[in-house]
């Protein structure tokens, strides 16, 4: 048990009694804090239903190729806490250390003196904290949930903003329409500092755009502003300042492509004399872990069928499974093999939706839970989901690697693809039993 954790399991506690989506107790604890959250470096904050993370990676690894220091704030963790705080460093950002970290919870844990406050919130005002008091070039802030109410929003004049790709998820928060969780999101706009609008539904662009609009942020709108593309095996980015000719991300999936073009063109617009090098050290050198990342060894790997590729994403919703999916028929173009998916998925997510994108294409589901989650479809009812949208070869298993051992079992035509998906809790299970490091 890491130092911290019985300090994160108290603060636990004090969520409040009653669900108010609210700015007051952040800003409560910052002011007490003596607001850390107006120290902090130029700020690039980022919301958005899919690809927050890949953006940041791809935002992260360009600047810092371009000798910058750079503070980065995501959630959630997969393995460690610490993961969620990164502090910039010359030569590259560091995993904030046990010791700091430690220190900084007790003191947000004094500074709020018992009053109700959320886990979130609580530790993202640790996070402002240590990001004021340690020098940095950039910080780059990732919203936790929507945007407007979320703990990260106390931020009052970012260098730019950004939306990423919106669609249906955490919809008992913020609304049943993309339109809705579009407006939530858009509340990271701010007068005066540029909006980045990715690749959107055509309804949830529409409300950004008046968003933006209405508070005073310029516009930068994805198939308006800036373009990608890919043109003979690289990635071609275009906007008002000309082309850039760059090799493709590390990151698979053409996804990617859309995330990596936000990020360009948020840097594009606030830190314009980047070199070019930068750009492309940074799209070849981008890591996000659980986010199309294939599993080389390990002792999960090691139960997957002969030969297999083993593919792990933390994708959990409806546009999560189609990008998925995509990127799946892709693989499957350049080099067939057949599919077979692992799939985990908590309550409140649509499985089924997920699922839907994988009929014809995924030679067989093996459903598992989610372990330590009490909010998990139990595996039957997804494997049923799983038939009812077009996958007949369907089964349950009590968890990754007995799935593992049942498709080991099966006779392929060939070493098959394999990819475990569903959760991003899922995700980190797998990759905590892999024996897997997150620096």
């Amino acid at each position: 048990m890491d130092q911290h954790d019985a300090i994160l399991s108290r603060l636990l506690t004090l969520h409040p009694k009653k669900i108010d989506l609210s700015l007051g107790r952040t800003e409560r604890l910052l002011a007490a804090l003596g607001r850390p959250d107006l120290s902090l470096p130029p700020t690039i904050h980022v919301a958005g239903t899919n690809g927050k993370g890949s953006t940041i990676a791809f935002l992260r690894a360009i600047l810092e190729a371009a000798g910058q220091r750079v503070h980065v704030y995501t959630s959630p963790h997969l393995i460690r806490f610490n993961e969620r705080i990164r502090l910039g460093a010359e030569g590259g950002g560091k995993l904030v250390d046990d010791a700091r970290l430690k220190a900084v919870l007790e003191r947000c844990e004094e500074a709020n003196g018992g009053q109700p406050i959320t886990f979130f919130e609580v530790t993202t005002a640790a996070a402002f904290a240590l990001f004021a008091e340690t020098p940095a070039d950039w910080l780059l802030l990732e919203t936790g949930l929507g945007g407007r109410y979320d703990a990260t929003n106390v931020i009052r004049a970012p260098k730019a903003t950004i939306v990423t790709s919106v669609s249906l998820d955490h919809m008992e928060f913020l609304g049943d329409t993309v339109e809705k969780i579009a407006y939530e999101k858009a509340g990271i706009f701010k007068p005066g500092a540029p909006a980045i609008i990715g690749f959107q539904h055509e309804g949830a662009e529409r409300v950004l755009e008046r968003e933006a609009r209405r508070v005073g942020a310029p516009l930068f709108v994805a198939g308006q502003d800036f373009h990608v593309r890919e043109e003979n095996g690289r990635l071609v980015f275009e906007d008002e300042r000309g082309l850039l000719d760059l090799p493709l991300p590390r990151l698979a999936g053409r996804h990617q492509h859309l995330n990596a073009a936000g990020a360009l063109a948020a840097l594009r617009t606030v830190a314009p004399d980047l070199p070019l090098i930068a750009m492309e050290q940074g799209l070849a050198r981008a890591e996000w872990p659980a986010r199309l990342q294939r599993l080389l060894r390990g002792p999960v790997v090691d139960l997957a069928p002969p030969g297999a590729e083993v593919w792990l994403d933390g994708g959990h919703n409806e546009d999560g499974g189609r990008v998925l999916a995509e990127a799946m028929a892709e693989f499957h173009d350049r080099a067939p093999r057949p599919l077979a998916l692992i799939c985990g998925a908590q309550t409140t997510k649509d499985v089924g939706a997920l699922l839907r994108h994988f009929a014809g294409l995924a030679r067989e589901v093996v459903a598992v839970p989610v372990e330590g989650e009490h909010k998990s479809w139990p595996p039957e009812e997804v494997a049923a989901m799983a038939r009812a949208e077009g996958i007949p070869a369907a089964a349950a298993a009590p968890n990754v690697e007995e799935a593992l051992r049942i498709l080991a079992s099966r006779r392929f035509d060939q070493p098959p693809r394999v990819l475990i998906a569903g959760s991003l809790y899922l995700a980190a299970a797998v990759l905590a039993a892999n024996g897997s490091q997150i620096e």
